[in-house]
């Protein structure tokens, strides 16, 4: 009797541990966004304090605007601050200089390039 009972705590600890490690990916095009910003107000936030930028804003949905400065096959940067990386291709005709809003999902903050980066990124 007692092995059945470690048995059955054996299984159902390792299927709560087996749904914990692989939970369902977020998908970033249905999430809300938790913070709507201009590139040139986070971009200063980053600069100013990037520890508590990166606290604030890590792994949050957002959706920002500002000028696309360069753009290649599957990410575009906003502003000189802002890299966004797509998951696919981008097949939305856009144009360095022209004004975009782009959702995507924070994941961190370059120094080096003083960057903030992006990634499952759409444009809105």
């Amino acid at each position: 009797m007692k092995k059945r009972i470690i048995l059955i705590l054996l299984v159902i600890v390792c299927a709560v541990a087996y749904l914990y490690i692989y939970k369902d990916h977020r998908n970033i095009e249905t999430e809300i966004p938790v913070f709507v910003v201009t590139a040139n107000s986070i971009g200063s936030e980053f600069s100013n304090a990037s520890l508590k930028s990166e606290k604030k804003y890590l792994n949050k949905t957002i959706i920002v605007s500002g000028v696309v400065s360069e753009i290649n096959q599957n990410n575009l940067t906003i502003n000189d601050k802002i890299f966004c990386q797509f998951n696919n291709v981008i097949s939305f005709p856009i144009k360095i200089g022209s004004e975009i809003k782009i959702k995507g999902r924070v994941i961190g903050y370059d120094d080096l390039l003083e960057q903030i980066k992006l990634d499952q990124c759409i444009i809105e």
